[in-house]
C-alpha cells in the first residue's frame, strides 16, 4: 500500500521500515515458547507472505512496481534479525536497533485473529491503492 501511494522507490523504502516499527507497537501475535512452535509459524507465514509479496507486484501497474517492491521490502526487513539470529546466530543490526525492536513489541499467544486481520485490511486497501489509476500519491 505504502510502495502504491509514494510512488518513488526510496520514500517507499523507508516508508516501509518506519511502518513495520509502527505496527510492531500494535498488540500481535507472539511468544512461541519454543524454537519448534516458532517455525511452525513462521515457515508458513513467511512463505505466504513471500507469495502474496509477489501476487501484489505482478498485479502493480509496470510504473508502480519499483516503488510497491521497495515498500514491501522495507516494511519486511526489519524481521530480517529472526532468520539471521537462527541461522548465523547474530542479527544484522546494531543492538541498539535490536534492543528498541524487542522493547516495542507486545506479543502474546491467541492473537492470530488479529494479525489475520491486518493482512485481510492491508492486502485489501494495497489493492485498492493499486487499482487508482492516476490517484494522489504521496510523492510524485
Amino acid at each position: 500500500m505504502i510502495g502504491a501511494l509514494a510512488r518513488r522507490p526510496l520514500p517507499a523504502f523507508a516508508l516501509g521500515v518506519a511502518s513495520h516499527f509502527v505496527l510492531d507497537v500494535v498488540p500481535h501475535w507472539g511468544k512461541w515458547g519454543s524454537q519448534r512452535r516458532f517455525l511452525q509459524v513462521a515457515v508458513p507465514d513467511g512463505l505466504i507472505s513471500l507469495a502474496v509479496m509477489g501476487a501484489i507486484a505482478a498485479a502493480s501497474p509496470s510504473d508502480r512496481r519499483p516503488a510497491v517492491l521497495a515498500g514491501m521490502t522495507g516494511a519486511a526487513l526489519p524481521d530480517i534479525d529472526k532468520p539471521s539470529n537462527l541461522w548465523f546466530g547474530w542479527s544484522p543490526f546494531p543492538a541498539a536497533v535490536d534492543r528498541f525492536h524487542s522493547r516495542i513489541q507486545h506479543e502474546e499467544p491467541r492473537r492470530a485473529h488479529i494479525e489475520l486481520l491486518a493482512a485481510a485490511a492491508f492486502g485489501s486497501a494495497a489493492l485498492a491503492a493499486l487499482r487508482r489509476p492516476g490517484g494522489a500519491g504521496l510523492s510524485r
